[in-house]
């Protein structure tokens, strides 16, 4: 029962009580068109003349209260096991982003109604509304690798601002959880790591800290600097900012030391600690996004492995399990840059673990965190197969991609799995020589964990022998082995 509505003399439909109630009484059924609705409203209810601050925010609390159920449903359906076909699953980004995306401007605006009424009270609630709407807008923007859009950023520096000069501690910390889970490198991982991580984020929260200046004493916890008055992302110090009042320093404090501490548990016990409330959670990817957040959370910025060397070149691309076989072990002459559907990027540094490239035109919605590649370089005969394991989308059109060389001298071979047949996969033989290592990429769902695979090279059988946990790709999965010759 909605006890919101006191009358008004809005020009809306919803300045009416009992026209406010019908219209969320009698949204559609199916979640994707009840979140278009209320996303509208929220834009209208918002931008409309003659609402009262507190009834204007009582407004945007019913529309996102009603919006929540719907919105875990629609995020479950986004993130689940059965994977939603690529239409669906643009179709529930759009939505939701597009929810979040009003939701956020609906509540910032009702932020701006307060500050001119001088009403304190109502502007600590919606402020923390409106940082809220506004980092799920930011997640679901990194959760197609951006592009993330500044004027976001803007209005989250602009809300925390406002609310910070008034002391509400609570806008301080959804701050934080923002500004952390952008310094926590979400380019580098997969969607469904991404959620993970914005929820050990939020699990963290109270351990961040915040100053004004950077601080001496702070022990490198003040990683990261803003400026409220900029439309922009957070920055690693490694980029010192130039004095100004506006600025803001901040970091992960204790949480570094408690995500250290939760890594060890977890590698001791193979379970999620119950106090992190991440319920039927995998171990597994939580131990991953655990070791990515405490790389970018270090004092120390990771560092490179191998030097750079800046190169400008054209590189054919096939992506996928099936491209990469199909590139591998079809006709052997250079994939036509100018054929239908063919992939051409710009090589922009090289170094002996990878390759930086521009996306110069995206095509499809294919590219993500993971994805596996065949790529030749322009001119030349041989591939290379890596994986895709940065992605930062520029605009609309182009992308910036980091890709780690997983061999230069793939082949696909046949390879025979005890009581499944023989399967068709690719053999990438270690970039580093001498390693001895050689990892095998199999279609998705084939390779039973621990399990020995055999095929027959140039008239010897080879054995290949686990070593480590499968790494899986959307339609892959990738295992490293160490081979030997099975004598005669």
């Amino acid at each position: 029962m909605l006890n919101l509505f006191t009358g008004g003399k809005a020009d809306h439909p919803m300045a009416n009580p009992k026209e406010a109630r019908r219209i969320l009484d009698t949204l559609p059924a199916q979640e994707l068109k009840a979140l278009e609705e209320l996303a509208h409203w929220h834009e209208s209810v918002s931008t409309v003349a003659g609402f009262k601050p507190a009834e204007r925010l009582q407004l945007t609390g019913a529309l996102d209260e009603a919006a929540q159920p719907r919105l875990r449903k629609l995020a479950r359906d986004y993130f689940g096991a059965a994977r939603p076909s690529r239409y669906q699953e643009n179709l529930l980004w759009t939505q939701i982003h597009g929810y979040w995306r009003q939701a956020g401007l609906a509540w910032a605006r009702s932020v701006d109604a307060f500050l001119q009424a001088a009403d304190a009270r109502g502007l600590a609630t919606a402020a923390v509304r409106a940082l809220r709407a506004l980092a799920q807008q930011i997640k679901w923007q990194h959760l197609r690798y951006g592009p993330i859009d500044p004027q976001v950023w803007g209005v989250i520096n602009n809300v925390f601002a406002a609310a910070e000069a008034r002391d509400v501690a609570d806008a301080r910390t959804e701050f934080l959880k923002v500004a952390m889970f952008s310094a926590s490198s979400p380019d580098g991982l997969l969607p469904a790591e991404i959620e993970l991580a914005e929820k050990l984020v939020s699990e963290l929260a109270g351990s961040f800290v915040i100053a004004n200046a950077p601080l001496s004493d702070a022990k490198g916890e003040l990683l990261y600097w803003t400026d409220l008055a900029q439309p922009m992302a957070p920055v690693r110090m490694a980029r010192p900012p130039k004095p100004a009042p506006t600025l803001r320093h901040f970091g992960p404090g204790a949480g570094i030391a408690r995500v250290q501490a939760i890594v060890k548990r977890l590698e001791a016990t193979g379970q999620v600690p119950s106090d992190l409330n991440l319920p039927g959670a995998d171990p597994e990817a939580v131990l991953e996004v655990l070791r990515h957040v405490a790389l970018y959370w270090a004092p120390e910025p990771p560092a490179r492995q191998h030097p750079r060397h800046s190169v400008k070149s054209r590189l054919a691309i096939a992506h996928g399990f099936d491209g990469v076989v199909e590139a591998l072990g079809g006709t052997g002459g250079s994939l036509d840059f100018d054929a239908k559907g063919a992939e051409s990027w710009i090589v922009d540094n090289v170094s002996a673990g990878g390759i930086g490239a521009v996306v110069p035109q995206i095509k499809g919605d294919w590219l993500r965190v993971g994805t596996l590649l065949a790529m030749q370089p322009d001119g030349g005969a041989n591939w290379v197969v890596g994986m895709v394991r940065r992605v930062s989308r520029t605009s609309t059109q182009e992308a910036r991609v980091g890709i780690q060389t997983l061999s230069r001298a793939p082949a696909v071979a046949r390879f025979s799995l005890r009581g499944a047949g023989e399967h068709v996969g690719v053999l990438l033989p270690s970039p580093v020589l001498g390693s001895g290592e050689t990892s095998i990429a199999l279609r998705a769902g084939i390779y039973a964990q621990g399990q020995n695979l055999e095929t027959e090279l140039q008239g010897k059988q080879h054995v290949f022998l686990p070593q480590g946990s499968p790494e899986s790709g959307e339609d892959y999965e990738l295992v490293r082995f160490r081979g030997m010759v099975r004598e005669a």
